[in-house]
């Protein structure tokens, strides 16, 4: 029998539902297969395998112009979400299906990774006479960074069965985000001496 392998990731920069189930990124929080509520997960008796993790992180504000101008810190504006309506896992057997669970949760982290550089990003580049457009070319750098990390250890990993590869990858991603602590969404970060 012959297994075809279908991956979907949901990168969702601007989104507007509000009745999805999402789970906020936190470091203590670890994804289960009981958060995968999408009615396509199934394990066992498939023929193709696949994975959407539905996970992404967005910008979202909405002040007036005198505000945006005085404002510095937009950690709180961007969000990293697991979208639980959306994520759905297809999997042999429940094996494979850890296997995906531990690639969703590099995947929720490096999102998470990559929502603290754009709000470390934001940080450093606002200024009083920036418009609100300054962001966008902030996303679409961190978006494909995103993009081509995450594909790189989708092939690296060999879509998450190589675990000692995943669990290297993984850790280097934790310790990115613990070197990025003032990036967190709750977070104020330092002002930086100008020299």
């Amino acid at each position: 029998m012959k297994t075809t392998l279908t991956l979907f990731t949901a990168i969702l920069f601007f989104c507007f539902n509000t009745n999805a189930q999402k789970i906020d990124w936190d470091s203590s929080y670890k994804i289960q297969l009981s958060d995968f509520h999408s009615r396509g997960t199934q394990i066992g008796d498939v023929r193709q395998i696949m994975l959407n993790s539905a996970i992404g992180f967005d910008f979202s504000v909405v002040m007036s112009n005198y505000e945006f101008m005085f404002t510095k810190n937009f950690n709180d504006k961007v969000s990293n979400t697991f979208n639980q309506s959306h994520a759905a896992i297809i999997a042999q057997d429940s094996a494979q299906a850890l296997q995906m669970i531990a690639l969703a949760q590099y995947e929720f982290d490096l999102s998470e990774l990559y929502a603290r550089k754009v709000r470390q990003k934001l940080f450093e580049e606002k200024n009083a006479f920036s418009n609100f457009s300054f962001f966008q070319p902030v996303f679409q750098q961190m978006q494909q960074e995103f993009s081509e990390r995450r594909t790189e250890a989708i092939n690296i990993t060999q879509f998450g069965k190589d675990d000692f590869k995943l669990y290297g990858l993984h850790k280097e991603v934790l310790d990115e985000i613990n070197a990025l602590s003032e990036y967190c969404k709750e977070c104020k970060p330092k002002k930086r001496k100008k020299k």
